[in-house]
C-alpha cells in the first residue's frame, strides 16, 4: 500500500458516561421510618380559635393530576386504614372525573368519642384546555360562597343569587390553605393553564390565603422512585420537575411537597405515608398561622 494510500484512522474517545440518576446526597432530609412524631402532631391538631372550628384546605389543578386521590390518601393516614371517601378515576383522562363541590371529611375516635377531625378538603373541577372550572368558580370557592352539593358547569358559572351560592360565608365556609396538585408525568402545562393558576394565586394572595403544591405519582414519573421510595429526594429527574414547576407556577421550593398517592395498594405502606405526613403538617402549619392571623390571637 503507497504512502499516499495509506490513512491513519484516529481514535475515537470512549463517550462519556450517563450521569447518574441519583444524587449522592438528598436535597431535602425527610425522617424515613419514624412517622410516630408526625403521625402524633397531625392527630393532636385542634384549632382553638373563636368562629374557626375546623382548616378548610381546597385542592385545585389540571384535569388528572390526582386531586381526589390525595384526599383519599390522606384519609387512609388520618383513620390508619384503606379507604375510598373521595371517587376517584383510574383512567388518565382529559375530563375532569370530579363534578360536584363536596366537603371531604375523616371520622375519628379523640377521647372515646366519634368526632370529624379537624382538617377538611375540598376538591373542585379540574382545569382543562377551553372547559373545565371557571377561574370565577375558584374564587368563589376560595371566599366560601360556594355551597355543599353545587355542580360546576363550565358554560355557566355559579353567580349570586343561585341557590348554591353561599350569600354570608363564615369563616368555617371559607378556605385557609389553597393546595396546587401538579403530576410528575405532565410534560407541561399549557400556557393557558398557568395563565389561570396565576389568577388564582393573584385572589389568594390578596386575601392572605397560604399556597402550596403537591406534585403526585412521583413513582410512575421516575423508574428510581419506582424502585424505592426514599429516593424522591435524589431523583435528578424528580428534582428537575419540582425546580421548573417552581418556575413556572410561582411556588417557593419549600413549599413544594412530592407524594405518592395510594393506588395500587390495600394496606399502609411506611414509606407513602412518610411523604403524605410531611405535606400534611405544614399545610396545618400554614394554615394555623393564617387563622391566627385573622383572629389576631
Amino acid at each position: 500500500m503507497g504512502k499516499n494510500q495509506s490513512k491513519i484512522k484516529e481514535k475515537q474517545p470512549a463517550p462519556a458516561p450517563a450521569p447518574c440518576p441519583l444524587l449522592d446526597e438528598p436535597w431535602r432530609k425527610v425522617p424515613w421510618g419514624n412517622n410516630k412524631d408526625n403521625l402524633q402532631y397531625v392527630m393532636d391538631y385542634k384549632p382553638e380559635y373563636e368562629n374557626i372550628k375546623h382548616l378548610r384546605v381546597l385542592l385545585h389543578g389540571p384535569v388528572g393530576a390526582g386531586k381526589s386521590s390525595f384526599i383519599n390518601s390522606v384519609s387512609n393516614v388520618i383513620r390508619r386504614r384503606y379507604g375510598i371517601p373521595a371517587a376517584a378515576s383510574a383512567n388518565t383522562s382529559d375530563t375532569s372525573f370530579t363534578r360536584k363541590y363536596e366537603t371531604h371529611k375523616f371520622q375519628i375516635t379523640r377521647k372515646g368519642q366519634m368526632t370529624y377531625y379537624p382538617v377538611f378538603f375540598n376538591d373542585v373541577m379540574g382545569m382543562e384546555e377551553n372547559s373545565g372550572i371557571s377561574l370565577e368558580e375558584i374564587e368563589l370557592a376560595m371566599r366560601g360562597h360556594v355551597k355543599e352539593g353545587y355542580k360546576f358547569n363550565p358554560i355557566t358559572p355559579l353567580s349570586e343569587g343561585d341557590h348554591y351560592f353561599n350569600q354570608a360565608p363564615s369563616e368555617d365556609d371559607k378556605v385557609h390553605v389553597l393546595v396546587y396538585v401538579l403530576s410528575a408525568n405532565m410534560p407541561t402545562i399549557t400556557p393557558s393553564i398557568l395563565h389561570m393558576m396565576s389568577r388564582v394565586r393573584e385572589t389568594a394572595s390578596d386575601l392572605g390565603i397560604p399556597q402550596v403544591a403537591m406534585i403526585t405519582n412521583i413513582d410512575t414519573a421516575c423508574p428510581e422512585t419506582e424502585k424505592d421510595l426514599k429516593n424522591v429526594y435524589k431523583s435528578r429527574h424528580l428534582q428537575k420537575k419540582i425546580k421548573k414547576f417552581s418556575s413556572d407556577v410561582g411556588i417557593p421550593m419549600n413549599c413544594i411537597y412530592p407524594v405518592k398517592n395510594y393506588s395500587h395498594e390495600i394496606d399502609l405502606n411506611d414509606d407513602v405515608d412518610t411523604l403524605i405526613l410531611s405535606a400534611l403538617r405544614n399545610m396545618i402549619n400554614f394554615g394555623d398561622d393564617f387563622v391566627k392571623k385573622k383572629t389576631n390571637v
